[in-house]
């Protein structure tokens, strides 16, 4: 009963992410949600700052304290193993539900691109920014990645097993393909609203910041990331690491 119960939970938190992974598309591109990063009722400037600041902290903090090694050790102590993931999923996607819910506008164009031919442009990049974050997920196992896989197993009565370090299509190029796709995502838009630059600039810095972190931990549980490390540029194609 306890494995149904498990593998029932991680799918329900995979289907709540991939509803979250489509809104957020919409969040921030403005389209087909009724709540975008530029709708919503308006407050005063302090106000509103004070406000998406801090749910971009309550969304960064559970994001990577959730992701340490530390915290993982801590949490499977109060519930199954192959359910830790599965929890990860389902509280990042609430923390941006609740950012989706609260998050106030702050008004106010840093560019409006008119041209049309740059206005596809942009749009087609932000597209590709979203494609090549889902792409990239199933480069590395999608299932594994999102929880999927450890609760199929835990049911089958399988141990669960970590996935060697494998560096297949963009990960030849860039160490953070996903990484990638999530800038181009936040930044690729034809108009640029003073909140949208808050959430990008914002977000921008946390994705800096955690990949210290996430590095860290990907040289103790994999030895062979060191070189590849040396040998790949993080972030930007054909740069060199110093």
């Amino acid at each position: 009963m306890v494995r149904v119960v498990v593998f029932a939970y991680g799918a329900v938190s995979y289907a709540i992410f991939f509803l979250t992974f489509l809104y957020t598309a919409g969040f921030v591109g403005n389209m087909l949600v009724p709540r975008s990063i530029d709708s919503g009722p308006t407050v005063a400037l302090q106000t509103a700052l004070v406000v998406n600041v801090l749910l971009l902290a309550i969304f960064s903090v559970q994001h990577s304290v959730m992701a340490r090694p530390a915290f993982k050790r801590w949490l499977t102590r109060f519930i199954p193993e192959a359910a830790e993931r599965s929890t990860y999923v389902l509280l990042s996607s609430a923390a941006l539900i609740l950012l989706f819910w609260l998050w106030r506008p702050l008004g106010g164009v840093v560019w409006d691109v008119q041209n049309p031919i740059a206005w596809w442009a942009l749009q087609g990049l932000f597209a590709c920014g979203w494609l090549t974050i889902l792409v990239t997920t199933f480069l590395i196992n999608h299932f594994d990645l999102f929880g999927l896989r450890q609760v199929w197993l835990f049911l089958r009565g399988q141990e669960y097993t970590y996935l060697e370090f494998k560096t297949p299509g963009p990960y030849r190029f860039v160490r953070h393909p996903l990484y990638v796709g999530w800038l181009i995502a936040f930044w690729a838009t034809p108009t640029m609203s003073v909140g949208h630059l808050l959430f990008s600039a914002l977000i921008t810095v946390y994705i800096l910041v955690a990949i210290q972190f996430e590095e860290r931990d990907l040289v103790e549980f994999h030895p062979e990331y060191v070189d590849y490390r040396r040998r790949v540029p993080m972030l930007l194609p054909g740069t060199k690491r110093k």
